[in-house]
Parts: C-alpha cells; structure tokens; sequence
C-alpha cells in the first residue's frame, strides 16, 4: 500500500487486531488535537473511520477504556524507539541518545505527548496498571543513570533522583515546544543546552563529559 494513502478501516482490520487497535487510537489522537476533547467519543471516532461503535466498545470497553489506551500507546512507542536505539559503551553518550529520542517521539507525534504529560483529556487519571507502563519506559533512563554511576562518569547516588532530573530538563523545553511556545528557530539548541547542563551537574570529576 502507499504509505501516502490513508489507511482505511477495512485494510486495518485485516492486518489484525493490533494494527486495528494502532490505528483507531492515531485517530482518536488526531481527532483529540484537532477538535479538543469533546471529540473523543466512541461515536465520533467510529463515524471518522467508518465503523460501528460496537468495535471501539469491543476493543477499549468505552471512553475511560480509550483514554487509556491513548496513553499507554505514546509510552509503548517511546519504548519501541528506545528499544532501537543502538548499544553505546559510554554511559553519557547513551543518554544523550535516550534523550534525543525522547524528544523526537514528542514532536513527531504530540497527541500522544499531551495525553502522557499535559493533560490532554480532562477527568482523565491514569490507573495503576496504565503507571506501569510508564514506569517500564522510564527505567530505561535509570538503567542508563545507573551504569553511568558504576562505570565511575557519574558520581554515585540514587539513579532513580538522577533520571527524575534529566527527565525534568527535557520534559520541560518539550512541553513548551509542543505548546508552541518555543519556534522551530534555536529549539535544538534549547533542548541541548538544557539537557547538557543537567547531566553536567552529575559528572564525576574523573568522567567524561560527553561532548563531541
């Protein structure tokens, strides 16, 4: 198929039930951005892909069900870039790749983003299980904090306190790139100079400092 074309329902479901799923949560999303949160019904989402409300009711139990998986998809699919990101011997370096690519998921798909972090759907309060998945993606920053302490480039302390701080430099120039506060004009050099001087602040005096 022409990646140019939208996909329609039909062609979705044949490719099974997860494409389907992927499929109807981007339009929620889009509908979400587009027309605010009185959009997100199961009436009006399967009216935009042609389908009856039975599918939608079938696959996320109702709206609560889809807000959900709104969420849990923009986690996953952070995941899946972390999971392609290629292994780096040095610890700094690899944060620095776990950061650029938490960044790139954001602006490449901001429905999501806003769903995550921002409060896209009001009333909306992620269940136990829903943190979960945000908390798997999340320790890929704290594995990554971790190994920088035990290969001696970061002084040593709590990881988790560690990745909560980079996290918070990046999460807060991205939010306001996605709300269209920060232009495209120097938000690169934003993002790395917020970032760089988190990490900077935990560098050991006998580790590198990741430039290059």
């Amino acid at each position: 198929m022409d990646n140019d074309v939208t996909p329609t329902f039909a062609e979705m479901r044949r490719r099974g039930q997860d494409e389907l799923r992927r499929f109807l949560l981007d339009t929620a999303g889009r509908l979400l951005a587009e027309e605010g949160p009185a959009a997100l019904t199961m009436r009006r989402v399967a009216a935009e892909v042609g389908c009856s409300t039975t599918v939608l009711y079938t696959l996320f139990g109702g709206k609560d069900g889809l807000a959900a998986g709104l969420y849990r998809e923009g986690f996953a699919r952070f995941q899946r870039r972390f999971q392609d990101l290629p292994p780096s011997p040095d610890p700094i370096a690899r944060i620095r790749a776990l950061s650029a690519a938490y960044r790139a998921g954001a602006l490449a798909e901001p429905h999501y983003y806003r769903v995550m972090f921002l409060g896209a759907i009001p009333g909306f309060s992620p269940g136990p299980d829903d943190q979960a998945v945000g908390n798997a993606t999340f320790q890929y920053l704290i594995d990554a904090a971790a190994a920088g302490m035990a290969a001696g480039a970061y002084r040593p302390g709590d990881p988790a306190a560690v990745a909560q701080v980079l996290w918070a430099a990046a999460h807060g120039v991205i939010s306001l790139e996605v709300a269209g506060v920060f232009g495209p004009e120097g938000a690169d050099q934003r993002y790395a100079d917020a970032t760089g001087a988190a990490t900077a602040w935990f560098i050991s005096s006998d580790g590198s400092d990741g430039a290059g």
